[in-house]
């Protein structure tokens, strides 16, 4: 998908002109050893907002990573959206991650549902069930259901999504941003085969997490 800024998310760029903007008063006032931990603010900033294009793989069947971080959870559990029994993978995302989400299926947008919640740690399980989260429907072409779940964190106080119900969804399409630390959880359909395991490293759109039957 293009957009503006492909190696900065848009969404960082008000932050990014705010840390400089500081560093450069207090450096220009102050001098460079009172404006150097505002440098060091401007560079975790920009370590956060990156956002660089992905190869996307072009297996068909492939569930691909929605966002990057490690993996905390694999196995059975409730789809709490679609009332189902589901096969559940989830993502944690610490602050050093990139924090774009991407579509992890093609696909149309069947409902996107949003629900205001607590804010703790996201690296544990009931972040998924008392966390502020955004969860978007997804219908593939075969006609499989995906549910991709945008959960806040300890730290994240605003999930941005940008699709609605009738989109379209291509796989590695950048669809929303979750700010400062969170996780992203992804129920399938119970015959999915799983491709990753509890600790994994994952990249958004580059790792496969699961292939769907064919």
């Amino acid at each position: 998908m293009h957009y503006p800024h492909p190696l900065i998310a848009r969404e960082g760029w008000p932050y990014i002109a705010i840390a400089v903007a500081l560093a450069l008063i207090v450096w220009r006032f102050g001098g460079w050893w009172w404006s150097l931990p505002l440098w060091v603010l401007v560079a975790f900033v920009l370590q956060f907002f990156r956002d660089p294009p992905r190869q996307i793989p072009v297996q068909a069947n492939a569930v691909l990573s929605p966002a990057d971080g490690r993996i905390v959870q694999v196995g059975q559990a409730h789809d709490p959206y679609l009332k189902r029994d589901a096969l559940k993978i989830s993502v944690f995302m610490n602050v050093f991650n990139v924090h774009s989400n991407r579509s992890p299926v093609d696909g149309s947008v069947e409902n996107v549902w949003y629900f205001p919640g607590a804010f703790v740690n996201a690296a544990l399980d009931k972040a998924s069930t008392d966390n502020e989260r955004n969860a978007v429907w997804i219908k593939t072409a075969s006609g499989e259901d995906v549910t991709c779940v945008q959960v806040a964190g300890l730290i994240a106080r605003r999930i941005l999504c940008y699709i609605g119900r009738g989109d379209r969804l291509a796989r590695g399409q950048r669809y929303g941003f979750i700010r400062f630390g969170s996780r992203v959880d992804v129920y399938l359909p119970t015959n999915a085969r799983p491709r990753v395991a509890i600790g994994d490293k994952v990249a958004a759109t580059s790792t496969v997490l699961a292939e769907l039957a064919e």
